[in-house]
């Protein structure tokens, strides 16, 4: 069993990321649907999952949207797994054909009583409680938790603390937009450095 550490690139709008994450090879592409500076269309996204390397496996973000939308957007563009960041409750997703990963956002240790209630999903995302700000929630609320879904580790990673955030954490997959980014956009280099050290030997041991 591969018990290596997923990565995800989030929040990609160009051709060019498309480009990097190729020569990258991370596990998940993540594409935003919902209002945000990164935000894409499906016609857009349907392009650029058509020059997407075999093997990196396709996520939207929605948040709130209506569930035929959802429903719509998942076949149109071919994703591979739905990324949830509203209020949406288990009935929402009951009959969806690709797993769904709930966020949560995470400010102190009462956010994870919600853990409880969820049914049916492939993945839990932690995030801070200002997803998408590059912000990093203090990590030592989670360090505790049981999860019973594998668990996504989000909010303010970047190359610099990513391998402190998995020692402690210990996340099935992290997940990066911000941190990876100069001047609002996507960085080559830093998306290297930043799979790198997720994927460098004995890095995450001690």
């Amino acid at each position: 069993m591969d018990s290596r550490v997923k990565v995800k690139i989030c929040g990609l709008v160009r051709k060019q990321d498309i480009d990097f994450v190729n020569k990258t090879a991370p596990d998940y592409a993540g594409f935003v649907f919902a209002e945000s500076r990164r935000q894409v269309k499906p016609d857009e996204v349907k392009r650029m999952v058509c020059d997407l390397a075999p093997g990196i496996q396709t996520v939207g973000v929605f948040v709130d949207a209506p569930r035929e939308l959802v429903v719509e957007t998942v076949r149109e563009c071919r994703l591979d797994i739905i990324q949830l960041h509203g209020s949406e409750l288990n009935a929402y997703w009951e009959g969806f054909t690709a797993p769904v990963w709930k966020a949560l956002p995470i400010s102190s240790r009462q956010d994870l009583e919600q853990v409880k209630g969820l049914r049916n999903i492939a993945g839990l995302l932690l995030d801070s409680s200002s997803g998408g700000s590059g912000t990093a929630f203090d990590w030592s609320l989670v360090q505790e938790l049981h999860s019973p879904f594998p668990v996504i580790l989000a909010g303010g990673l970047n190359p610099g603390n990513v391998v402190r955030a998995i020692k402690q954490v210990k996340p099935f997959a992290v997940d990066v937009s911000s941190g990876v980014e100069t001047d609002g956009v996507k960085d080559f280099l830093k998306i290297k450095q930043f799979i790198e050290k997720v994927r460098e030997p004995d890095e995450h041991s001690g």
